[in-house]
């Protein structure tokens, strides 16, 4: 039988989609680097060639979904007209479609999988943030909003956004998950000085 030599890069890619899937059907916590191994056909040399634990494997899958979600979200930032209240909320509807779509996403919201949801939205979070503080530093120039630091309250609002309405770390009740999503857009509206009812979006989408 001849042996079939890839590249590194393309190899590591094979492994990389392989453990998403394994994690996405069979939880984190269940799948072994010995199930990535067979799925891939590969040997454990190989494997552990490319990544020395089912833990930096983790990583390189979590850092996979969230590259292809940012892609797509920047292509929207790319592709708008418009003011940064405009673009933002094209953005928000990107982001959700982005989650919605991902069976993985869906997925880590299993006790199992615990690991891997806070890494994903820890993730997101510091990839989605660069994205959103250009918009508010646009929305500045603008005169709807007022801030010197645009990362900054990106950063929180998505801390917000993100943690705090994911029933997979807060077991809210629909009422609470209510509350606080009616909550968000005047807080929001707080932190950037932006004109009342700016963001009511936010609890529309």
């Amino acid at each position: 039988m001849v042996r079939i030599v890839k590249k590194a890069d393309v190899r590591r890619a094979e492994i990389v989609q392989a453990a998403r899937f394994l994690f996405q059907t069979q939880e984190y916590e269940r799948t072994t680097m010995q199930d990535v191994m067979e799925r891939v056909g590969i040997a454990k040399g190989t494997i552990y060639h490319h990544f020395q634990s089912k833990e930096e494997l983790l990583e390189a899958v979590v850092e996979n979904i969230v590259e292809e979600q940012i892609s797509r979200m920047q292509q929207v930032v790319n592709e708008t007209e418009g003011s940064a209240l405009d673009k933002l909320r094209l953005l928000v509807q990107a982001g959700r479609a982005a989650e919605g779509g991902d069976e993985i996403l869906r997925s880590l919201h299993q006790p199992g999988n615990i690991a891997m949801h806070t890494r994903l939205l820890a993730a997101a979070l510091i990839g989605q943030a660069p994205l959103y503080a250009e918009l508010i530093h646009q929305g500045c120039a603008e005169g709807l909003f007022q801030t010197e630091y645009p990362l900054e309250c990106a950063e929180y609002i998505l801390s917000a956004l993100q943690f705090l309405t994911d029933t997979g770390i807060y077991p809210w009740t629909q009422e609470q998950l209510i509350r606080r999503a009616m909550a968000f857009p005047h807080l929001i509206e707080a932190q950037l000085k932006a004109p009342q009812g700016s963001f009511q979006f936010l609890f529309e989408i």
